[in-house]
């Protein structure tokens, strides 16, 4: 079945594969993810800046078979571009629930999760606060300008129609992940640190005063412990933040480059 050759001339073919690349990117990156924004407001944004991009940036032309087959395989390609860019920058944020879940196994509040109403999912109370956080700080220095940005400029670095998924992309998400759980550690280790302090300290004192019940002392102790680290280290964990926004943008870069073909 061929594609109505006016829909070609008009160039509608073209501007609908940059819509579907935005919209893959607005399904899943860190704050237009998000399930508490409308579709509509999602479906509606990534037209308007998709109409901004065609008038302001030069697209290639692909080149494909008139076909409705080809061009209907090319739109469902160019939305997984559009996904996996913004899942790479999600994994990011992931960091952060890493943290909130080794911060809660330690003080205590393993056990503890609460369900986020916006991602469907149980996170460790730290994480729903830490990510708070991060989002408040995300927007004060433009961290969504630069997922934008990461977007406009995948049309550049990679035309429309020539991304290719091979073997090689596995190598670039293993230190992504890799990056994500030593960033991870570095917000958790000084609530760690202070929580094993106090355990060998409250072990110490078990064995000095053997009257003493020290399992109604040190769960009370320990939860104080955390969250007074947790409070005293916030400037640390904002510094943490700024090298995961800058993080976050090179992985979508570098990503991006994986993707265009050898």
């Amino acid at each position: 079945m061929p594609i109505p050759a006016g829909l070609i001339s008009n160039g509608l073919d073209m501007f609908l594969l940059v819509f579907v690349r935005m919209t893959g990117l607005f399904v899943i990156a860190p704050i237009f993810g998000r399930r508490n924004i409308p579709t509509y407001f999602k479906i509606g944004f990534s037209f308007f800046i998709s109409l901004i991009l065609v008038n302001t940036t030069a697209v290639q032309t692909v080149q494909y078979d008139e076909s409705l087959l080809s061009y209907v395989l090319l739109v469902t390609k160019e939305f997984i571009v559009g996904l996996s860019i913004g899942f790479v920058s999600y994994m990011v944020f992931t960091a952060i629930y890493v943290a909130g879940e080794i911060i809660d196994m330690q003080m205590g509040f393993g056990i503890v999760n609460v369900i986020d109403p916006i991602s469907n999912i149980q996170v460790p109370i730290s994480s729903n606060l830490y990510f708070i956080l991060s989002m408040l700080l995300l927007f004060s220095v433009n961290g969504h300008h630069v997922i934008i940005k990461a977007l406009f400029d995948s049309f550049s670095t990679l035309p429309l129609g020539t991304a290719v998924f091979d073997a090689s992309l596995a190598d670039g998400l293993v230190k992504l992940f890799t990056t994500i759980f030593m960033t991870g550690f570095k917000i958790a280790a000084p609530v760690v640190a202070a929580i094993l302090v106090t355990d060998v300290a409250l072990g110490t004192i078990s064995r000095m005063v053997p009257q003493l019940n020290i399992f109604v002392i040190g769960m009370p102790l320990k939860i104080f412990m955390g969250l007074f680290i947790m409070l005293i280290t916030i400037p640390v964990f904002i510094t943490i933040m700024n090298f995961i926004f800058k993080t976050m943008d090179a992985s979508m870069l570098d990503y991006i480059k994986e993707l265009k073909p050898g």
